[in-house]
C-alpha cells in the first residue's frame, strides 16, 4: 500500500495528526491515509478520497467499503484490504483515482507540473 501511494506523481508521506495516522499528500492535500494500529492488529486499512456517487455504490457493493473512519463521510471511503475480497489491483485503481481526485482540485500550473513531473 504504502509502496504504491508514493509511486503517486508529487507524493508525500507524514504523521501530521499523530504517530498512528500515516498520511499521503499531494502537493500537501491528502489522498489517502491509513493507521499502524490497524495493520499491527490484522485489520488492515486505507482512507481513500471518492466520487460521491460512486462512493455509497461501492459501499454497497462490497463489505469490505465503509464509509470514512473520521472522515467526510460523504467523500471518503475506509477499505479494509484483507478481506479477500478486493483485488490488490482493485485497491490499487482506487488509490490512483483518489489521487486524481485531489490533483484535479489543484491550481492548473500545480497539474501542469505534476503531469510533467518525476516521482517526487
Amino acid at each position: 500500500m504504502r509502496g504504491c501511494c508514493l509511486g503517486m506523481k508529487g507524493t508525500t508521506e507524514g504523521l501530521p495528526f499523530d504517530a498512528d495516522a500515516l498520511v499521503f499528500k499531494v502537493r500537501g492535500k491528502v489522498f489517502a491515509l491509513t493507521s499502524f494500529s490497524a495493520w499491527e492488529k490484522g485489520e488492515p486499512t486505507v482512507n481513500l478520497k471518492c466520487e460521491p456517487e460512486k462512493a455509497l455504490v461501492l459501499r454497497e457493493k462490497y463489505e469490505a467499503v465503509r464509509p470514512g473512519y473520521h472522515m467526510n463521510k460523504k467523500h471518503w471511503n475506509t477499505v479494509r484490504i484483507d478481506t479477500g475480497e478486493l483485488s490488490d489491483a482493485q485497491v490499487f485503481t482506487w488509490v490512483a483515482e483518489s489521487y486524481q481526485l485531489v490533483v484535479k482540485n489543484l491550481p492548473k500550473k500545480v497539474q501542469a507540473q505534476l503531469a510533467g513531473a518525476e516521482k517526487g
